[in-house]
Protein backbone atom coordinates (compact mmCIF):
# COMPACT_ATOMS: atom_id res chain seq x y z
CA UNK A 1 0.00 0.00 0.00
CA UNK A 2 1.20 3.16 -1.23
CA UNK A 3 2.06 5.84 1.73
CA UNK A 4 -0.60 8.86 2.19
CA UNK A 5 0.10 11.86 0.14
CA UNK A 6 0.80 14.42 2.76
CA UNK A 7 1.44 12.44 5.83
CA UNK A 8 3.50 13.55 9.05
CA UNK A 9 4.37 12.39 12.61
CA UNK A 10 1.63 15.06 13.58
CA UNK A 11 -1.14 12.66 13.42
CA UNK A 12 0.84 9.85 16.03
CA UNK A 13 0.56 12.65 18.45
CA UNK A 14 -3.04 12.54 18.27
CA UNK A 15 -4.13 11.19 21.58
CA UNK A 16 -7.21 8.82 20.46
CA UNK A 17 -5.01 7.52 18.18
CA UNK A 18 -3.36 5.96 20.80
CA UNK A 19 -5.96 5.09 23.11
CA UNK A 20 -7.89 3.15 20.16
CA UNK A 21 -5.09 0.85 19.59
CA UNK A 22 -4.76 0.64 23.81
CA UNK A 23 -8.68 0.05 24.64
CA UNK A 24 -11.45 -1.96 23.49
CA UNK A 25 -14.99 -2.17 24.50
CA UNK A 26 -14.19 -5.56 26.74
CA UNK A 27 -11.51 -3.28 28.77
CA UNK A 28 -13.79 -0.76 29.75
CA UNK A 29 -15.33 -1.04 33.75
CA UNK A 30 -18.41 -2.15 34.07
CA UNK A 31 -18.39 -3.85 30.41
CA UNK A 32 -19.35 -7.25 31.41
CA UNK A 33 -20.77 -10.21 28.70
CA UNK A 34 -24.22 -9.08 28.91
CA UNK A 35 -23.56 -5.31 28.04
CA UNK A 36 -20.50 -6.30 25.70
CA UNK A 37 -23.00 -8.60 23.68
CA UNK A 38 -25.96 -5.74 23.73
CA UNK A 39 -23.71 -3.04 22.16
CA UNK A 40 -21.80 -5.40 19.36
CA UNK A 41 -25.95 -6.31 18.87
CA UNK A 42 -26.37 -2.56 18.19
CA UNK A 43 -23.38 -2.16 15.72
CA UNK A 44 -21.15 -0.47 18.90
CA UNK A 45 -17.77 -1.76 18.50
CA UNK A 46 -15.46 0.59 19.40
CA UNK A 47 -15.26 2.74 22.24
CA UNK A 48 -15.42 5.97 19.89
CA UNK A 49 -18.05 5.07 18.47
CA UNK A 50 -19.46 4.28 22.03
CA UNK A 51 -18.50 7.95 22.92
CA UNK A 52 -20.38 9.35 20.46
CA UNK A 53 -23.23 7.71 20.73
CA UNK A 54 -26.65 9.62 22.50
CA UNK A 55 -28.01 8.51 25.61
CA UNK A 56 -31.38 8.19 24.64
CA UNK A 57 -30.70 5.70 22.14
CA UNK A 58 -28.04 3.48 24.54
CA UNK A 59 -31.48 3.67 27.27
CA UNK A 60 -34.40 2.93 24.59
CA UNK A 61 -32.68 0.76 21.35
CA UNK A 62 -29.88 -0.83 23.53
CA UNK A 63 -31.81 -1.57 26.59
CA UNK A 64 -29.13 0.30 29.37
CA UNK A 65 -30.25 1.08 32.23
CA UNK A 66 -29.62 5.40 32.50
CA UNK A 67 -27.09 5.22 34.69
CA UNK A 68 -25.33 2.55 32.79
CA UNK A 69 -25.05 4.12 30.01
CA UNK A 70 -24.49 7.31 31.64
CA UNK A 71 -21.18 6.29 33.33
CA UNK A 72 -20.09 4.07 30.07
CA UNK A 73 -20.18 7.00 27.68
CA UNK A 74 -18.45 9.28 29.75
CA UNK A 75 -15.30 6.53 30.12
CA UNK A 76 -15.28 6.60 26.94
CA UNK A 77 -15.15 9.97 25.87
CA UNK A 78 -12.28 9.93 29.05
CA UNK A 79 -10.37 7.24 26.88
CA UNK A 80 -11.10 9.01 23.54
CA UNK A 81 -9.94 12.27 24.81
CA UNK A 82 -12.60 14.17 23.67
CA UNK A 83 -12.50 17.37 24.91
CA UNK A 84 -11.71 20.79 24.02
CA UNK A 85 -8.45 20.96 21.48
CA UNK A 86 -6.58 23.67 20.11
CA UNK A 87 -7.61 25.38 16.58
CA UNK A 88 -3.57 24.30 15.40
CA UNK A 89 -3.74 20.79 16.08
CA UNK A 90 -7.19 20.96 14.24
CA UNK A 91 -5.50 22.78 11.23
CA UNK A 92 -2.46 20.01 11.06
CA UNK A 93 -4.91 17.18 11.03
CA UNK A 94 -6.65 18.87 7.88
CA UNK A 95 -3.50 19.99 6.16
CA UNK A 96 -2.99 15.65 5.86
CA UNK A 97 -6.49 15.22 4.72
CA UNK A 98 -6.04 12.87 1.24
CA UNK A 99 -9.43 13.86 -0.44
CA UNK A 100 -11.09 11.60 -3.41
CA UNK A 101 -11.12 12.51 -6.35
CA UNK A 102 -14.40 12.90 -8.83
CA UNK A 103 -12.87 12.09 -11.72
CA UNK A 104 -13.00 15.75 -13.19
CA UNK A 105 -10.83 18.30 -11.76
CA UNK A 106 -13.26 21.30 -12.22
CA UNK A 107 -15.49 19.49 -10.05
CA UNK A 108 -12.52 18.65 -7.63
CA UNK A 109 -11.88 22.14 -7.23
CA UNK A 110 -15.23 23.49 -6.94
CA UNK A 111 -15.07 20.79 -3.77
CA UNK A 112 -12.20 21.54 -2.14
CA UNK A 113 -9.62 19.34 -3.90
CA UNK A 114 -11.93 16.12 -3.63
CA UNK A 115 -14.78 14.57 -1.37
CA UNK A 116 -13.73 15.06 1.91
CA UNK A 117 -13.69 12.09 4.28
CA UNK A 118 -15.06 13.23 7.52
CA UNK A 119 -17.91 15.11 6.40
CA UNK A 120 -21.67 14.16 5.27
CA UNK A 121 -21.65 15.43 1.33
CA UNK A 122 -25.26 15.91 -0.46
CA UNK A 123 -26.17 16.00 -3.99
CA UNK A 124 -29.11 16.59 -4.99
CA UNK A 125 -30.92 17.38 -8.47
CA UNK A 126 -33.67 16.78 -10.91
CA UNK A 127 -33.90 13.79 -12.70
CA UNK A 128 -30.56 12.72 -15.16
CA UNK A 129 -28.26 15.45 -13.38
CA UNK A 130 -25.85 13.08 -12.49
CA UNK A 131 -26.37 11.87 -9.00
CA UNK A 132 -26.13 8.24 -9.31
CA UNK A 133 -23.38 8.21 -12.01
CA UNK A 134 -21.44 10.46 -10.10
CA UNK A 135 -21.76 8.15 -6.78
CA UNK A 136 -20.88 5.12 -9.12
CA UNK A 137 -17.69 6.79 -10.33
CA UNK A 138 -16.66 7.68 -6.97
CA UNK A 139 -17.33 3.85 -6.02
CA UNK A 140 -14.92 3.11 -8.64
CA UNK A 141 -12.14 6.02 -7.88
CA UNK A 142 -12.24 5.24 -3.81
CA UNK A 143 -9.79 1.93 -4.78
CA UNK A 144 -6.96 3.97 -6.33
CA UNK A 145 -4.29 4.68 -4.74
CA UNK A 146 -3.79 7.68 -3.23
CA UNK A 147 -1.26 9.54 -5.68
CA UNK A 148 -3.96 8.77 -8.12
CA UNK A 149 -6.66 10.58 -6.08
CA UNK A 150 -8.15 7.44 -4.63
CA UNK A 151 -8.81 6.39 -0.80
CA UNK A 152 -6.81 3.11 -1.47
CA UNK A 153 -10.46 1.32 0.08
CA UNK A 154 -13.33 0.18 -0.57
CA UNK A 155 -16.82 1.19 -1.15
CA UNK A 156 -20.30 0.39 0.66
CA UNK A 157 -23.49 1.00 -1.24
CA UNK A 158 -26.77 1.58 -0.01
CA UNK A 159 -29.39 1.18 -2.95
CA UNK A 160 -33.18 2.16 -2.02
CA UNK A 161 -34.43 2.55 -5.60
CA UNK A 162 -32.64 -0.52 -7.42
CA UNK A 163 -30.64 2.17 -9.70
CA UNK A 164 -26.67 0.67 -8.70
CA UNK A 165 -26.17 -1.06 -12.27
CA UNK A 166 -22.43 -3.08 -12.00
CA UNK A 167 -22.51 -2.49 -15.88
CA UNK A 168 -21.51 1.02 -15.52
CA UNK A 169 -18.79 0.04 -12.60
CA UNK A 170 -17.24 -1.79 -15.57
CA UNK A 171 -17.42 1.08 -17.99
CA UNK A 172 -15.59 3.07 -15.41
CA UNK A 173 -13.67 1.03 -14.25
CA UNK A 174 -12.16 -0.25 -17.78
CA UNK A 175 -11.75 2.94 -18.75
CA UNK A 176 -8.91 3.58 -16.50
CA UNK A 177 -7.41 0.50 -17.35
CA UNK A 178 -8.37 -1.50 -13.86
CA UNK A 179 -9.41 -4.99 -13.20
CA UNK A 180 -13.43 -4.58 -13.35
CA UNK A 181 -13.95 -7.79 -12.14
CA UNK A 182 -11.93 -7.03 -8.71
CA UNK A 183 -13.52 -3.59 -8.43
CA UNK A 184 -16.87 -5.32 -8.44
CA UNK A 185 -15.40 -7.31 -5.68
CA UNK A 186 -14.41 -4.52 -3.33
CA UNK A 187 -17.78 -2.53 -3.51
CA UNK A 188 -20.29 -4.11 -1.13
CA UNK A 189 -24.23 -3.00 -2.14
CA UNK A 190 -27.00 -3.16 0.52
CA UNK A 191 -30.89 -2.86 -1.45
CA UNK A 192 -32.98 -1.08 0.92
CA UNK A 193 -36.69 -1.92 0.78
CA UNK A 194 -38.10 0.63 3.05
CA UNK A 195 -37.34 3.15 5.45
CA UNK A 196 -37.01 0.87 8.33
CA UNK A 197 -34.70 -1.10 6.34
CA UNK A 198 -32.18 1.82 5.03
CA UNK A 199 -31.41 2.69 8.39
CA UNK A 200 -31.14 -0.64 9.66
CA UNK A 201 -28.52 -0.79 6.98
CA UNK A 202 -26.49 2.01 8.24
CA UNK A 203 -26.95 1.22 11.58
CA UNK A 204 -24.99 -2.28 10.74
CA UNK A 205 -22.65 -0.47 8.86
CA UNK A 206 -19.91 -0.39 11.17
CA UNK A 207 -18.90 -3.92 11.33
CA UNK A 208 -18.55 -3.91 6.86
CA UNK A 209 -16.83 -0.83 7.47
CA UNK A 210 -14.69 -2.19 10.46
CA UNK A 211 -14.15 -5.80 8.38
CA UNK A 212 -13.84 -4.75 4.74
CA UNK A 213 -11.86 -1.40 4.61
CA UNK A 214 -14.55 0.92 3.33
CA UNK A 215 -13.65 4.32 2.95
CA UNK A 216 -16.87 5.61 1.32
CA UNK A 217 -20.18 5.16 2.46
CA UNK A 218 -23.09 5.76 -0.48
CA UNK A 219 -26.56 6.17 0.10
CA UNK A 220 -28.34 6.57 -3.19
CA UNK A 221 -30.86 8.35 -2.57
CA UNK A 222 -32.02 9.39 1.34
CA UNK A 223 -35.40 10.21 0.86
CA UNK A 224 -36.94 8.25 -1.80
CA UNK A 225 -38.69 5.77 0.70
CA UNK A 226 -39.56 8.37 3.21
CA UNK A 227 -41.22 10.57 0.73
CA UNK A 228 -43.30 7.70 -0.45
CA UNK A 229 -44.02 6.46 3.64
CA UNK A 230 -44.76 9.10 5.30
CA UNK A 231 -47.94 10.27 3.47
CA UNK A 232 -49.90 14.04 4.44
CA UNK A 233 -48.81 16.95 6.82
CA UNK A 234 -49.84 14.61 9.80
CA UNK A 235 -46.93 12.45 9.72
CA UNK A 236 -44.41 14.80 8.93
CA UNK A 237 -43.22 15.95 12.35
CA UNK A 238 -42.61 11.88 12.72
CA UNK A 239 -40.82 11.74 9.60
CA UNK A 240 -38.39 14.82 9.81
CA UNK A 241 -37.40 13.11 13.80
CA UNK A 242 -37.15 9.96 12.00
CA UNK A 243 -35.00 11.28 9.33
CA UNK A 244 -32.86 13.17 11.39
CA UNK A 245 -31.69 10.46 13.48
CA UNK A 246 -30.51 9.06 10.45
CA UNK A 247 -28.59 11.50 9.48
CA UNK A 248 -26.77 11.82 12.11
CA UNK A 249 -26.21 7.71 11.86
CA UNK A 250 -24.49 8.76 8.64
CA UNK A 251 -22.43 11.29 10.29
CA UNK A 252 -21.67 9.90 13.24
CA UNK A 253 -19.99 6.91 10.98
CA UNK A 254 -17.87 9.58 9.26
CA UNK A 255 -16.45 10.94 12.32
CA UNK A 256 -15.82 7.29 13.91
CA UNK A 257 -14.09 5.83 11.41
CA UNK A 258 -10.78 7.50 9.84
CA UNK A 259 -10.71 8.58 6.42
CA UNK A 260 -14.08 8.16 5.85
CA UNK A 261 -16.68 9.88 3.26
CA UNK A 262 -20.49 9.48 3.31
CA UNK A 263 -22.22 10.39 0.54
CA UNK A 264 -26.49 10.44 -0.22
CA UNK A 265 -28.21 11.42 -3.55
CA UNK A 266 -31.42 13.75 -2.57
CA UNK A 267 -34.43 14.20 -5.06
CA UNK A 268 -35.93 17.83 -5.52
CA UNK A 269 -39.09 19.07 -5.35
CA UNK A 270 -40.91 22.35 -6.96
CA UNK A 271 -42.04 25.13 -4.60
CA UNK A 272 -45.77 26.30 -5.17
CA UNK A 273 -45.01 29.76 -3.77
CA UNK A 274 -41.99 30.73 -6.04
CA UNK A 275 -43.41 32.84 -8.75
CA UNK A 276 -39.81 34.55 -9.96
CA UNK A 277 -36.63 32.64 -9.87
CA UNK A 278 -35.65 28.93 -9.58
CA UNK A 279 -38.74 27.52 -7.70
CA UNK A 280 -37.08 23.56 -7.37
CA UNK A 281 -35.38 23.00 -3.96
CA UNK A 282 -34.20 19.99 -2.37
CA UNK A 283 -36.19 17.60 -0.66
CA UNK A 284 -36.43 16.97 3.75
CA UNK A 285 -36.65 20.50 4.34
CA UNK A 286 -34.21 22.44 7.16
CA UNK A 287 -33.30 18.67 8.60
CA UNK A 288 -31.30 17.38 5.57
CA UNK A 289 -29.87 21.09 4.82
CA UNK A 290 -28.50 21.58 8.62
CA UNK A 291 -27.69 17.43 8.56
CA UNK A 292 -25.25 17.91 5.67
CA UNK A 293 -21.80 18.87 6.19
CA UNK A 294 -21.76 19.90 2.25
CA UNK A 295 -24.09 20.64 -0.05
CA UNK A 296 -24.01 20.50 -3.99
CA UNK A 297 -26.55 21.02 -6.44
CA UNK A 298 -26.48 19.62 -9.97
CA UNK A 299 -28.48 20.65 -13.04
CA UNK A 300 -28.29 19.94 -16.79
CA UNK A 301 -26.15 21.55 -19.28
CA UNK A 302 -26.12 21.17 -22.85
CA UNK A 303 -25.90 17.20 -23.89
CA UNK A 304 -23.01 15.35 -22.03
CA UNK A 305 -22.50 18.90 -19.94
CA UNK A 306 -23.50 18.94 -16.49
CA UNK A 307 -23.30 22.23 -13.92
CA UNK A 308 -22.69 21.52 -10.05
CA UNK A 309 -22.69 24.39 -7.42
CA UNK A 310 -21.73 24.57 -4.10
CA UNK A 311 -24.30 25.65 -2.28
CA UNK A 312 -23.66 25.16 1.54
CA UNK A 313 -19.67 24.55 3.39
CA UNK A 314 -17.55 25.40 6.18
CA UNK A 315 -15.05 26.79 3.82
CA UNK A 316 -16.19 27.23 0.43
CA UNK A 317 -17.70 30.04 -1.16
CA UNK A 318 -21.41 29.28 -3.29
CA UNK A 319 -19.49 29.09 -6.72
CA UNK A 320 -20.45 26.33 -9.64
CA UNK A 321 -18.33 24.50 -12.29
CA UNK A 322 -18.75 22.22 -15.75
CA UNK A 323 -18.31 18.97 -15.83
CA UNK A 324 -19.28 16.24 -17.85
CA UNK A 325 -21.13 12.58 -17.65
CA UNK A 326 -19.26 10.18 -20.77
CA UNK A 327 -19.34 6.36 -21.66
CA UNK A 328 -15.82 6.78 -19.30
CA UNK A 329 -17.74 8.07 -16.63
CA UNK A 330 -16.90 11.56 -14.85
CA UNK A 331 -14.79 13.76 -16.81
CA UNK A 332 -13.99 17.37 -17.42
Amino acid sequence: MAKKKGSTGADSEEPDSASKSSYSLKDLPGVGEATLKKLEEAGILSIRTLAMYPLKKLTDEVGLGDKTAEKLVKTAQDVEKMGFKSADKIWEKRKTLNRLTTGSQNLDDLIGGGIEPGALTELYGEYRTGKTQLVHQLCVNVQLLYEQGGLEGNALYIDTEGTFRPERIIQMASALDLDYNEILKKITVGRAYNSDHQILLIEEASRIIEEKNIKIVVVDSLIGHFRSEYIGRGTLAIRQQTLNSHIHDMLRLSEVFDELAVVFTNQVSSRPDVFYGNPTTHTGGHIVAHGATIRIFLRKGKGEQRVAKVVDAPNLPESDTVFSITEDGIKD
